[in-house]
């Protein structure tokens, strides 16, 4: 009986390890009897339009079902709305089971963003049961496209040379030829650590400018102003990239270095405007401008000539008073020399000169596009060896409208109008605000009403932010931010409110007073403001 126990058990052992064997060599089966790949090309332009083919056949000879199919994205790749980084395909998208000997085939598309050369890699990934199975077997594979031509151009735009502690301007220029609209762009700037930067256009966070959209052929500039510190012959080296955020990491898109040189300066040039080093000016203003030049050299400078050239639509040419020089009509440009000022006949070491002039910032002027946003004047002076551009800055322009209805303005009105003594009126009063060159922030609206005057509680639009002040009768509109352009590249932000009003004398009756709207300019860092005229109803006798 022992005996044929320990037979039973061997062969059951014998069986239990061949069922094992079988099993697993049936799952090995079904495993690589699915064909799996990816189809595409190796090598693409950035940008372009991209087709990859998934194609998968059942070279086996069992049934395979619940098919399931993941396509993964590399970073980089523009998505459309309807795609997601990992697109799955069910059994039911894929057309269900998968027969012996069948093929399908589904395409994917879309365009990689990246530097030249880079490597992007597809994948993909299929699972499936084996019929009369219940484990679950997947198979990968990859695809690899290399970037090739990038058709972006990015290029730094400075001087060679600048003087330590001295204003240095860079452009950034770019340009696409992408035949596709790229959006949500980001251009970024490593400085050197001993440059402080004091303005960009347009302003930038961080060192970093968004690019909202960039269409084939478009273009645009950053441009930057700070001081730049150093030894004689340091050399400070500047590097922009232009790139895309995805999930938290910049792809960078194309990148270059620009190199710049310390010299000491010879001639050592300041700038005041209307006796400021710093001065912000705003449209309307007269400008006096006093240049100041010192030799900083070892050997006296004879015969120079000073030449001060204005870069600015925004002001008067025709205004321009030079008394000891010439302005030249056609480079826009002042000049002095040793005829009438004596420190430019001999310039001994040490010594300083002066040249001034006056023009005039023309009247509030028309925006024709965002593109004049952030106005500055540019003066670049040369004098003998040394040249350097001076940047002024200009404040925005705020205005203000008021007005009265008596008419179904925003709400029903009521009441005689012209007004008569003794009876009540219904009015609308309107506010519309204006905002022309820089944003805007804070920007609020205020006026009180005349003691004879009502405010009724009613507003619009009716999510606006207006408060009044019993206590004081000050009708208070907190508009917030006000973009460039409002008003003039799109609509005014009108606050509008009822009051009532019943005259008691038969004259021009106060409905409300001046407005006045005020505002921090971002652009400038200046608090701005504007007023307007009281409004007043015509009142006769009953």
């Amino acid at each position: 009986m022992k005996f044929n126990k320990k037979i039973f058990i061997i062969i059951s052992l014998i069986v239990l390890v061949g069922a094992a064997a079988f099993y697993w060599q049936n799952l090995s089966y079904s495993k690589q009897a699915l064909k799996l790949e990816i189809l595409g090309p190796d090598k693409a332009d950035m940008g372009q339009s991209l087709e990859y083919t998934v194609k998968f056949k059942n070279n086996g000879e069992v049934r395979l079902t619940n098919p399931d199919l993941f396509f993964q994205f590399p970073d980089g790749a523009l998505l459309e709305d309807s795609q997601q980084k990992v697109m799955h395909l069910d059994s039911e998208d894929l057309g269900g089971d998968i027969y012996p000997g069948e093929e399908r085939s589904f395409k994917f598309t879309t365009r990689l963003l990246g530097k030249e050369n880079e490597t992007k890699q597809m994948m993909a990934r299929m699972s499936f049961q084996p019929a009369g199975l219940k484990t679950t077997n997947e198979v990968k594979t990859t695809f690899t496209t290399i970037l090739g031509k990038v058709p972006i151009n990015l290029l730094i735009e400075m001087s060679d040379q600048a003087a330590a502690g001295k204003a240095l301007t860079i452009r950034i220029n770019y340009s696409s030829n992408v035949p596709y609209p790229l959006r949500d762009l980001t251009c970024k700037m490593d400085l050197p650590d001993d440059f402080t930067l004091q303005y960009s256009n347009p302003k930038g966070l961080d060192n970093q400018w968004d690019i909202p959209i960039l269409n084939e052929a478009g273009a645009g500039r950053i441009e930057l102003s700070g001081i730049l510190n150093g030894q004689a012959n340091d050399q400070k080296v500047f590097k922009a990239q232009i790139g895309i955020w995805q999930n938290g990491s910049f792809i960078v898109l194309k990148d270059t270095v620009r190199g710049v040189q310390i010299i000491a300066p010879s001639i050592y040039l300041t700038q005041k405007i209307n006796n400021s080093d710093t001065y912000v000016a705003s449209s309307g203003d007269q400008l006096h401008y006093e240049i100041n030049f010192l030799n900083t050299g070892t050997q006296p400078m004879q015969n120079l000539v000073l030449i001060s050239r204005l870069n600015s639509s925004n002001v008067n040419l025709n205004s321009i008073k030079v008394p000891d020089g010439a302005y030249q009509q056609g480079d826009n440009s002042i000049i002095w020399d040793g005829s009438k000022i004596p420190e430019l006949q001999y310039l001994d070491v040490g010594q300083q000169g002066k040249v001034e002039f006056w023009v005039d910032i023309n009247n509030r002027w028309a925006m024709k596009s965002l593109a004049d946003k952030n106005p500055v004047i540019t003066n670049r002076v040369t004098v003998g060896p040394t040249n350097q551009s001076f940047l002024t800055k200009i404040n925005s322009s705020l205005a203000v409208e008021q007005k009265i209805y008596n008419t179904n303005q925003y709400f029903t009105n009521s009441g005689p109008y012209p007004l008569e003594i003794g009876r009540k009126t219904y009015l609308t009063v309107e506010w519309k605000a204006k905002n022309y060159y820089n944003d805007i922030e804070g920007a609020q609206m205020r006026a009180v009403l005349s003691p004879n005057v009502s405010f009724e509680n009613q507003i619009w639009p009716s999510e606006a932010k207006i408060t009044y002040d019993e206590n004081t009768r000050e009708v208070f509109c907190d508009i917030g931010s006000l973009p460039a352009g409002t008003g003039l590249l799109n609509d005014s932000i009108i606050c509008a409110f009822q009051v009532s009003v019943t005259p008691e004398l038969a004259e021009d009756t106060l409905i409300v007073g001046s407005v006045q709207i005020t505002g921090n300019d971002q652009w400038t860092g200046k608090q701005l403001q504007s007023v307007t005229e009281p409004i007043y109803a015509l009142t006769v006798i009953q």
